[in-house]
């Protein structure tokens, strides 16, 4: 029975392992892809690192996006930065 138990175990471990490479060489067609979709834009004359910091504000809910707007007006204020 012991002998049953260690190979199930095993198994389920073989298993996990596989399911965890395959989804990180997935993430990693996707990083490509992601990649690739960055460079045709810019090879149309966009600005990626925009680009990248809008993706990165759409996630954010409406709430966190006003408050990091209002820190780094507040910040740059302070140092006497014009955002505008």
């Amino acid at each position: 029975m012991i002998d049953a138990d260690h190979n199930r175990a095993a198994e389920d471990l073989r298993l996990f392992l596989e399911r965890i490479e395959t989804l990180k060489t997935e993430k990693k067609g996707i990083a490509d892809d992601i990649r690739d979709v960055y460079a045709e834009a810019k090879g149309n004359g966009w600005d990626t690192k925009t680009m990248r910091r809008l993706v990165a504000l759409r996630k954010l809910d409406p709430d966190a996006r006003a408050e990091q707007q209002a820190l780094l007006e507040t910040y740059a204020k302070a140092i006497g930065l014009d955002l505008l």
